[in-house]
């Protein structure tokens, strides 16, 4: 409690200096590494390093703090990246390839004059929490740990049915969790993810963008909030453009058999949902802490029974390490433990 109370007093304290100020901690191995700070004006690029995105640079010191200051960010909130690893200034062709071992990083919000902290959490798991002023600085966690539990429900359920429930309902969770952050920059983020090409996820998006609404008001969201920004303008030309190529694609026979489908499918999806939820609230009538877990977590906490590292868990449940850790927080503050001890002990 001390903790929180002191970070609430120092990013007050910050506030009114007239400049930005982040600052945080890791490892002390990491002395002398040097921590990154890029701009995101591109939401296609905030998977590693982009040399024409960092605005600055800082080194850990031997106590593992690093801070950034200064009074030359925009005004309006924008998207940046705090990003460490392991790799020397002799490889910089690695490090700017994302191919450095021991790499973290962390994506969030911000503007001029706003004060964050990335404070160490448990078993000293760096870039995975944020203290700000900023109140949407630390969106982009809650999606990610929302788009781990969608992976793991797409690899949990195979079938072409289960895919094409799954992705209706996961597109219109994350839209909406997007959209009801009142943050146009969140929706960005959740828009490049599910419209990625890479994704098993693109296909349902082409069809989704011809027949949904929300991407022309994600689009009025855009221009009233940042009509000058490259990513509005970004935004605009790839959503003409994927629609152009939905409409070469698209005949008078395609069209017929896709409305039957979809209306079919909806109806389909509905039952299931209805379904899912009767058997989700039976689950919640129950006051058993383990009934708060998620799949994932539950997974995690299994993994942890077996003695796994964080890396080991990562590999094998084909997710990131950060994402491990935010898990592990997760179950700690659930189960009201503070160490994997005393998760095995409950076991």
């Amino acid at each position: 409690m001390r903790i929180f109370i002191f970070l609430f007093i120092l990013l007050n304290a910050f506030t009114g200096l007239g400049q930005y100020h982040f600052s945080g901690q890791v490892s002390k191995e990491n002395e002398g590494r040097t921590v990154y700070l890029s701009l995101i004006e591109d939401y296609r690029k905030s998977s590693r390093i982009y040399l024409d995105q960092i605005i600055q640079k800082t080194l850990v010191d031997s106590l593992g703090y690093f801070q950034f200051e200064g009074n030359n960010l925009l005004d309006s909130n924008r998207v940046y990246q705090l990003h460490l690893d392991g790799c020397s200034d002799e490889l910089k062709t690695n490090h700017f390839l994302g191919q450095c071992d021991s790499s973290e990083s962390v994506l969030f919000i911000a503007k001029n004059k706003d004060t964050l902290q990335f404070p160490t959490s448990f078993e000293n798991q760096a870039l995975c929490t944020i203290a700000s002023t900023n109140s949407k600085s630390s969106v982009f966690l809650d999606i990610d740990a929302l788009k781990e539990e969608m992976i793991f429900e797409f690899m949990d359920y195979t079938s072409e049915s289960s895919t094409s429930l799954n992705s209706k309902k996961w597109f219109k969770i994350l839209q909406d969790f997007a959209e009801g952050s009142d943050e146009p920059l969140a929706e960005l983020y959740i828009y490049d993810f599910l419209s990625d090409r890479k994704n098993e996820t693109h296909a349902y998006y082409m069809t989704d963008v011809k027949l949904n609404g929300y991407y022309d008001e994600l689009l009025t969201r855009l221009i009233e909030k940042y009509p000058d920004a490259p990513f509005t303008l970004q935004y605009e030309n790839e959503l003409k453009g994927d629609r152009v190529i939905q409409n070469q694609t698209d005949t008078a026979s395609t069209e017929s058999y896709w409305k039957y489908l979809f209306f079919g499918g909806v109806l389909f999806l509905i039952l299931q949902v209805a379904y899912f939820n009767f058997k989700r609230r039976k689950r919640e009538k129950k006051k058993n802490p383990f009934d708060m877990l998620t799949v994932q977590e539950r997974n995690i906490m299994v993994k942890i029974s077996e003695g796994k590292s964080n890396k080991e868990i990562a590999s094998e449940l084909f997710i990131s390490l950060s994402t491990v850790k935010t898990h592990i927080n997760n179950l700690y503050k659930k189960l009201g433990v503070s160490s994997r001890d005393e998760i095995r002990s409950i076991l």
